[in-house]
């Protein structure tokens, strides 16, 4: 079977490997764009653990964008607040997290907790509704870049029958152990944050309340803790070992042993393990997120603590990143060298993420918590931007220090009838208008305009009241100025004039 990308517009012109919450965001914008992607998962279904559970605020606004977030805040919840366990009594309790209400700028304010295994069902639902799907039990073995074209083996089955596949461009969402990375031979730099073995696993458990995370930090052997899945009856176990030689027994029994001799609750309260995987806690970053026509997302570019809720919605957004600017390339005509702005952005973003998930793992172990230390702003990503970038045109003078500039993410707010992120919702660009700047005439239905109403008070101060704001597909201002001079320039340079 030879599933190929001709020049003739037959076949596939994207083909990503990995469907994790990586691959099926950027499968889910491809496919909205007209673009012809094959999803290949190894596996025979979805990943079916909660891994990662934390969706931040950030993330909250990609799926906003791609018309699934009534669904996750539906079937999600926010994080409970933590129970410490003593000799089977509750010691005290605390909050991980920092509470923040809704504001006008930013509507999804708090992390949500979601188990990642509902996350991916969300998400290839919605592929599914885009005209795309998942081709599982499908392995990609090796590739070779040639003639303007990625050739990738396949293979499918339990014979493993192999085929060739060709596209334009092929992008490994396909985690820590990346055989795309591998083929490519880029190399990570990263370090052991933790050398003590970990598991994570769920479970259905009765004898404990499903309104806290239940933590019992000090048994002999290691911490454990069990948070309740929303809209599940299950929880979250997770647990470390203090030997670090220890070989964590992630069998049923095994889970249901460790649980016993760490908690007050005995091995017959667990009526269930459904998925367990063990871990040791390492960050690392890929030494480049690209060679030649392939790209490197999520995992497989950089692997984090799961301390701080930063690797899912770091990978989430390098697919958001990056599907925009293919849709581009190979839709309309934008230079291929607006490609390189991928790695441009995203390494630097993902270099802060592991900084901060490495320091808050680090402060947890020395307070002997799992977790004990409240969560800052930084985890949230909304402050992450891309300024001083190579899309960030900046042509506006004198700005105070606090103003939003290009580069920043493009606030939401109420706007006529509607708000900001109504207007922002598809694969296109936003060109908001403020005060009696001149709004000029774009010739293209990739570019949507909009006067801003004078009297939509809250956006005009986040604003700054005047002047033009190009906001990205991806949500961040390209392009801000007190006047149009300029604006068709930069919009050339992406195929858009």
């Amino acid at each position: 079977m030879d599933v190929g990308y001709e020049t003739d517009g037959s076949g596939f012109e994207v083909i990503v490997a990995g469907a994790g919450p990586t691959g099926l965001t950027l499968a889910c914008d491809l496919a909205r764009r007209g673009v012809r992607a094959l999803l290949v998962e190894q596996g025979g279904r979805l990943f079916p653990g909660s891994r990662g559970k934390g969706i931040q605020p950030r993330t909250q606004e990609v799926f906003d964008d791609l018309g699934v977030i009534e669904t996750v805040r539906a079937v999600g919840g926010p994080h409970p607040t933590m129970r410490r366990w003593e000799n089977g009594e509750p010691r005290g309790d605390w909050d991980m997290f920092q509470r923040y209400a809704p504001t006008p700028d930013v509507p999804y304010p708090e992390v949500w907790a979601v188990p990642q295994w509902r996350t991916q069902e969300i998400l290839h639902t919605r592929l599914r509704q885009l005209g795309g799907d998942v081709a599982f039990g499908v392995t990609l073995t090796g590739l070779t870049q040639r003639d303007g074209c990625v050739e990738v083996r396949l293979a499918h089955g339990p014979d493993g029958r192999e085929w060739i596949g060709r596209a334009a461009y092929v992008v490994g969402a396909d985690g820590g152990r990346s055989t795309v990375r591998a083929a490519l031979g880029i190399g990570r730099t990263g370090e052991t944050v933790d050398a003590r073995p970990a598991i994570v696993a769920d479970v259905r458990v009765d004898g404990l309340g499903r309104d806290r995370w239940h933590v019992w930090p000090e048994p002999k052997g290691g911490g454990l803790a069990l948070c309740p899945l929303a809209c599940t009856d299950s929880f979250q176990l997770q647990a470390h070992f203090d030997d670090e030689d220890a070989r964590p027994d992630i069998s049923e029994a095994g889970v249901r042993r460790l649980i016993a001799e760490r908690t007050h609750l005995a091995a017959h309260d667990v009526r269930e393990v459904l998925w367990a995987s063990h871990f040791r806690v390492e960050a690392a970053l890929a030494d480049s997120y690209r060679s030649g026509r392939v790209f490197l997302a999520g995992d497989a570019a950089h692997v984090h603590s799961p301390v701080g809720g930063q690797g899912l919605n770091t990978g989430v957004q390098d697919a958001y990143n990056l599907g925009w600017k293919l849709g581009l390339v190979l839709r309309h005509g934008a230079d291929p060298a607006l490609l390189d702005t991928y790695e441009h952005e995203r390494r630097p973003v993902a270099a802060e993420a592991l900084a901060v998930s490495t320091r808050l793992h680090r402060s947890a172990r020395l307070t002997d918590r799992i977790p004990a230390r409240r969560r800052g702003t930084a985890t949230r990503q909304l402050a992450m931007g891309y300024r001083g970038g190579p899309l960030a045109a900046e042509t506006r003078q004198g700005l105070p220090e606090d103003a939003l500039r290009a580069g920043d993410r493009a606030p939401d707010g109420p706007c006529g009838d509607g708000r900001l992120f109504d207007l922002f919702r598809g694969p296109h660009f936003t060109l908001l208008a403020f005060g009696q700047v001149e709004l000029p005439l774009v010739a293209s239905s990739l570019v949507v305009t909009h006067r801003v109403p004078a009297e939509s008070g809250d956006v005009c101060r986040a604003y700054a009241a005047r002047g033009l704001f190009l906001v990205r597909p991806d949500g961040y201002v390209g392009w801000a100025g007190d006047r149009p001079g300029g604006l068709m320039d930069y919009l050339g340079r992406l195929g858009l004039s």
